[in-house]
């Protein structure tokens, strides 16, 4: 019996979700796959039996070639890698469920990937310059601020930001507990004074006006009713989402004169990179971030530049003895 590839990628999705996969992780696999799906079929490729080395060959000379299908911009080795070991766990679940008689991406070599440093990251100037753009005097400003703060003061990502709820507070020992972040882990995370006091002023005078929808217009569809306990709540009532959130950052980053790119991420990577110039180790930022891996944490020692010019010049011995414009010649 033949399979549509619609009914067999429901099943991979479904077996995933079995298996305790995240649903951000599952979503961009069914990005990832719906890209190769759709070439497939552009070349009357209709299931996955069809599929050999061959195709999988010039399917990443596509991803290599033509790039973002949005902008034609080339994607990085890394993306590239990405999408085509979504394609390699595919083919495997597909032969160990018998659905395909091999495994076309056996002999598949990915892409090396680069090494890249964080794409930016800001002075002590540059961040308080920031924080300042929101509007201390307006609710949501407040709001904004104290989300700035929290990203800031805690280096969470923007999803774990969405999901804080206000009973993850520990306001004496000033921790954040992180639920389900990535790769489904919780942790806990200490956060610095100003961050609980503008959090404390967001909660008492702000939240409760967003929760009952002074913000938005009765009319608005957008407007829910239904409370959560999330802790910052849009104009509309609703648990921010983080594609907004990341908006938000973006238009006050750009407001402060900061050009680097980035916007929740820029906030992680700038409180490791200072914590590492002031001395923290990096067994601690690691759990801060929460990364599995101490060597992805190692990449910040990269950035940490301060330091290392600090120590270049107390050791190298080429110092000048005088300046270049009082030699004789």
């Amino acid at each position: 019996m033949t399979h549509s590839m619609a009914s067999l990628l429901e099943a991979y999705y479904l077996d995933l979700r079995v298996k305790n996969w995240s649903e951000g992780t599952i979503s961009r696999r069914q990005y990832g796959l719906k890209r190769f799906v759709n070439w497939l079929a552009d070349r009357s490729i209709d299931t996955f039996n069809e599929v050999t080395p061959e195709v999988i060959e010039a399917y990443q000379r596509s991803l290599y070639h033509i790039g973002n299908l949005r902008n034609r911009k080339p994607l990085r080795a890394a993306t590239q890698a990405s999408y085509l070991s979504t394609i390699v766990h595919l083919m495997r679940w597909l032969l160990k469920h018998q659905y395909i008689a091999s495994n076309p991406t056996v002999e598949l070599e990915l892409p090396k990937e680069e090494f890249r440093l964080p794409v930016g990251f800001m002075n002590v100037e540059e961040v308080e310059r920031l924080l300042n753009q929101a509007d201390a005097q307006t609710p949501i400003g407040i709001r904004d601020r104290a989300m700035m703060e929290v990203l800031y003061s805690s280096a969470m990502r923007r999803g774990e930001l969405c999901n804080l709820s206000h009973y993850d507070i520990d306001w004496e020992r000033r921790l954040l507990t992180i639920r389900q972040g990535k790769n489904k882990k919780d942790r806990i995370v200490p956060i610095g004074q100003r961050a609980v006091d503008w959090l404390f002023k967001y909660l008492q005078d702000v939240r409760p006006e967003l929760a009952a929808g002074k913000f938005a217009k009765r009319t608005c569809k957008r407007w829910r009713r239904d409370p959560t306990d999330k802790l910052f709540l849009s104009n509309f009532g609703a648990a921010m989402n983080p594609v907004s959130v990341s908006l938000l950052m973006r238009a006050y980053i750009e407001a402060a004169g900061i050009d680097k790119r980035g916007a929740c991420h820029i906030f992680r990577h700038t409180a490791a990179t200072l914590m590492l110039e002031n001395g923290a180790d990096l067994r601690s930022i690691q759990t801060l971030l929460g990364h599995e891996n101490l060597n992805t944490t190692q990449i910040y020692t990269h950035i940490a530049i301060d330091h290392l010019r600090k120590v270049h010049d107390a050791t190298h011995p080429a110092k000048p003895d005088k300046s270049p414009g009082s030699v004789n010649h």
